[in-house]
């Protein structure tokens, strides 16, 4: 990696290979002139270092500056690709020192509550004189392509009866079938919490860790003894689930088959209520939903409380919150729905960000942000009647180029935005070395500003604040010069 660091770092100056040869070939030939005057002429070697001291070498000094300037714009654009590439090989890289997540949109289905009942179905048939003989040689077989198939798992008792109408046989089958009849949840109180993982966290790509508890209540509503089913669908998209717990009146339930969810059936008195608690963490990335439900049903109480630290959209044609509450990194969104009709669901999208996609940010902009700083500088330095020299802000040019440099090595061994902070701090701190403390505005800019794409999400915002607290600084700080005297 270092030969290639070289290697792009030497390609800088293989278009100028030309221009240097010809600034060799021309400082030897000014060196030969002024030899020659020193040696023939020496007033005009005198007038003509003269001219060098009070003229050229200042010009050039500031020429040589600009130069470095572009050069350090141009070594950040290769930095930035170096940086780049270092971080995708080792995302790319078959084996690594870390578990790759496999972070999904979450959907997590609201649980479904069902009494068994059986229902008698009645089918009547005439069989003619032709059909009766048939039944006779083959059975009732015979009449199975009129008849529902009587082998289904439902049916729990089948009755066949034959009486005589004259010259037919009235053939009637009763059926009787256990089915299932929804119980509405009495009430649900669901809290989740999305905590966020940013690139500058250490992620590849943006993710959440969540945490999911639940209560839900209901009750028989028949007047006698029911088997009840209560079935609570596991998340979709959720990975790998810890902590997962269904605790029913108290007691955790053992699922030994989870194909359909966590399911629980047992007998319920008239009017029992039964209380149900449900608990798991996982990772998720991109989005959260809620399915209250598949059509329109009514919903009698449902509270739903998303705890994130991150700005959250919403699907369209979903569910907005009904309240919102923001505090300093937190926002809590709350859904109170009672008595509603509703076939809309909960859902919430996130913006996400690739390591590599915020550090291309970072390091496309930090040349912007050195421009940004060496004009302000000046404007400061007008404001504040400061004064400089090319060397000193060539060192400084350098120590932000060397901090950069470094942060964006530290960031295969550290946290990325640890490693920007040492590198920017170590930038600031070199580059007021050089300049002095009064420059202390122009070296924030160029060596924090690029830093404010570390915080996903909110880069714009903070730059926007930092360009306004910089031309208050210009407008409020300046010091006042006295008005020309006419």
């Amino acid at each position: 990696m270092v030969q290639v660091a070289l290697d792009a770092f030497w390609s800088l100056f293989s278009g100028w290979h030309v221009a240097l040869w010809a600034l060799l070939v021309l400082a030897l030939i000014g060196a030969i002139g002024l030899l020659t005057l020193r040696l023939g002429r020496r007033d005009r070697y005198e007038s003509a270092m003269r001219w060098l001291r009070e003229a050229a070498w200042p010009v050039g000094s500031w020429a040589a500056v600009l130069l470095l300037l572009g050069f350090t714009f141009a070594a950040l654009g290769v930095l930035g690709n170096l940086v780049i590439s270092r971080i995708s090989v080792g995302e790319n890289a078959r084996a690594g020192n870390g578990a790759d997540l496999d972070a999904a949109p979450t959907v997590q289905p609201s649980p479904t509550i069902t009494y068994l009942t059986e229902q008698t179905y009645t089918r009547t048939l005439v069989v003619p004189p032709s059909l009766l003989k048939r039944v006779g040689e083959q059975g009732v077989g015979a009449l199975a392509p009129y008849l529902t198939d009587p082998t289904s798992q439902n049916v729990t008792k089948l009755v066949d009866k034959f009486r005589r109408s004259g010259r037919d046989v009235i053939f009637t089958r009763q059926a009787t079938l256990t089915s299932e009849a929804p119980i509405k949840l009495d009430t649900s109180r669901v809290n989740v919490n999305l905590d966020f993982v940013t690139p500058a966290r250490g992620a590849r790509r943006t993710y959440y860790n969540a945490t999911f508890a639940a209560e839900y209540a209901f009750t028989n509503p028949l007047d006698r003894e029911i088997t009840v089913r209560f079935q609570f669908p596991l998340p979709e998209g959720s990975g790998t689930l810890s902590g997962f717990k269904v605790i029913v009146n108290g007691q955790e339930l053992t699922a030994a088959d989870l194909s359909n969810g966590s399911q629980w059936e047992a007998q319920m008195a008239p009017r029992e209520t039964a209380n149900v608690k449900v608990t798991y963490a996982h990772q998720g990335a991109r989005g959260w939903s809620y399915l209250l439900a598949s059509r329109r049903e009514p919903i009698k109480d449902f509270e739903l409380s998303v705890k994130t630290n991150e700005a959250a959209k919403f699907a369209r044609y979903s569910l907005p919150p009904t309240q919102t509450a923001r505090s300093l990194g937190s926002n809590t969104l709350s859904w109170n729905l009672k008595d509603v009709i509703t076939a809309q669901d909960v859902a919430m999208t996130f913006s996400s960000a690739s390591l590599r996609e915020t550090l291309g940010k970072l390091y496309g902009f930090a040349p912007l942000s050195l421009l940004i700083a060496t004009v302000f500088g000046g404007l400061w330095a007008w404001g504040h009647g400061l004064r400089t020299t090319p060397v000193q802000v060539a060192l400084a040019l350098l120590a932000v180029l060397a901090g950069l440099t470094l942060g964006g090595m530290l960031m295969s061994y550290l946290l990325v935005v640890w490693a920007g902070l040492i590198g920017g701090v170590l930038s600031a701190l070199l580059a007021l070395r050089a300049l002095g403390r009064a420059w202390w505005p122009p070296v924030l800019i160029a060596a924090a500003l690029p830093l404010a794409f570390l915080l996903v999400g909110n880069a714009g915002l903070i730059i926007t604040l930092s360009g306004v607290v910089g031309l208050a600084a210009l407008i409020w700080g300046r010091r006042a010069r006295p008005h020309p005297v006419l």
